[in-house]
């Protein structure tokens, strides 16, 4: 009798400091300054961590890792990687080949180019975390750097600790309340008749539980030029890293949700919000049906009261150091493009979703187990399609915008290559380039590894 007094004091307890210094000031929008106290801390103990790597690692990594990378270079590849490329264009390697009789050297240039591309290609890496310069106490990086120190390695078991006896829990706890109120707040608000009371309540609960699940991932959010924020009647279109980019964006802002019947609990909560909020969810015959899908995007950006739509037009997650090809159906609705620019910090947590290698529950883990997620969100001012402008031109000048603003590399590729396989059309017009750059009568058209 005394052990189950004793837990329910310790539940009481426990519930009671969650909810009056974290969930409440959370559904405010306001901050105790305990997140401020933790950065600090985390700052200051990352940067005495990385002190230890330079102390202790051999002569080659310590170079290294205190030379980093240029930002040229950072800004052309997705890690730093084991290979110094030679970033002229090969074109400018080919001159020197020709004007000369063939030697059979010649081949070494062919095949160090095709080294590269196999063992550091630039698409496939896009779809792996990000490598890191120097350890951040949740990962040995890709490098996979051994033991370092006993002092470094013990303050490594006390992240542990730290993270998962008393960061987790309480995470857990709040991503709970949070996905528990979203779902209750919008099944009372849907019974309302439709109104500005109704619209009012339901971006009330959205931006409440989406701050609360932000916070159950020790969320730093800074936003940039917040006069750009989408508006009503509009769509906004953002690069894709994670399925919590949606909470990302949702703290700042309401919008409408687009995307593909699910079940399970991903099902219970579309059917929940979707009765407070007009979200456009499709079946999965639907989703295949183009028209259908354009028809009622249009008929959403046609109601000036209904809230801007959310569209990751990339169709995948992609590892945040790049934006990939924008897929032309979401800048064929028309309307105004409100273009949002995200960058995560990889620093204090991977905010990355590598879906072909974990499930929902396995990312959910692994990012309620890191310190923290960091990022930037830019508004961008808005866009629209210009005269003479078709539609995959319009994606394109989008993408580039966003990829200058989070400082992302720009890259031609489609996200599907996640999944499937190069178009034999696409193959075969990088063969035909390359065979005008052998011949010296043509040039590379397009990006090509």
């Amino acid at each position: 009798m005394e052990g189950t007094e004793l837990a329910g004091k310790i539940l009481s307890t426990w519930l009671t400091l969650v909810l009056g210094l974290i969930l409440l000031p959370s559904a405010f929008g306001v901050s105790l300054g305990i997140s401020e106290i933790y950065m600090k801390i985390l700052v200051k103990t990352l940067e005495g961590s990385h002190r230890i790597t330079l102390f202790n690692q051999p002569q080659w990594a310590t170079i290294r890792i205190e030379k980093g990378v240029p930002k040229e270079s950072v800004k052309n590849s997705a890690s730093v990687g084991i290979i110094q490329r030679d970033e002229s264009p090969m074109e400018k390697g080919l001159s020197g080949l020709r004007g000369r009789d063939f030697e059979l050297s010649d081949v070494f240039y062919f095949s160090k180019k095709g080294l590269e591309a196999i063992v550091e290609d630039e698409v496939t890496q896009r779809f792996s975390s990000e490598e890191l310069v120097s350890w951040n106490l949740l990962t040995r990086t890709n490098i996979n750097f051994q033991y370092i120190s006993l002092r470094l390695t013990m303050v490594w078991v006390l992240g542990v600790i730290v993270r998962y006896c008393v960061l987790l829990p309480l995470r857990v706890t709040l991503a709970f309340i949070g996905i528990s109120l979203l779902v209750m707040g919008t099944t009372l608000v849907g019974q309302l008749p439709d109104s500005s009371l109704k619209s009012w309540l339901s971006e009330l609960v959205h931006l409440t539980c989406c701050r609360i699940c932000v916070r159950s991932l020790s969320g730093t959010i800074h936003y940039h030029n917040k006069q750009y924020r989408p508006q009503k009647g509009g769509i906004c279109v953002a690069n894709h890293t994670s399925p919590i980019d949606v909470f990302i964006l949702t703290t700042d802002g309401c919008y409408a949700m687009v995307g593909q019947v699910q079940g399970g609990l991903m099902g219970i909560i579309q059917r929940a919000i979707v009765k407070a909020c007009p979200h456009v969810w499709f079946e999965r015959s639907e989703m295949k049906d183009r028209h259908l899908v354009t028809k009622r995007l249009k008929e959403h950006i046609a109601d000036r009261k209904k809230l801007p739509i959310l569209i990751f037009p990339e169709g995948t997650c992609i590892n945040n150091t790049s934006v990939m090809m924008f897929k032309k159906g979401s800048f064929e609705i028309g309307g105004t493009i409100h273009p949002v620019a995200i960058k995560y910090n990889p620093q204090f947590g991977d905010a990355f979703w590598n879906s072909s290698k974990y499930n929902m529950v396995s990312y959910l883990l692994r990012v309620m187990t890191s310190w923290a997620i960091v990022c930037d969100v830019w508004y961008l001012p808005p866009m629209t399609r210009e005269e003479g402008e078709d539609a995959a031109q319009f994606a394109n000048r989008v993408k580039s915008a966003i990829a200058v603003q989070g400082g992302l590399t720009e890259l031609p590729w489609d996200g599907g290559l996640k999944r499937g396989k190069v178009k034999d059309a696409f193959r075969e017009e990088q063969q035909k380039n390359y065979s005008k750059m052998i011949v010296g009568n043509g040039s590379l058209n397009s990006e090509s590894n």
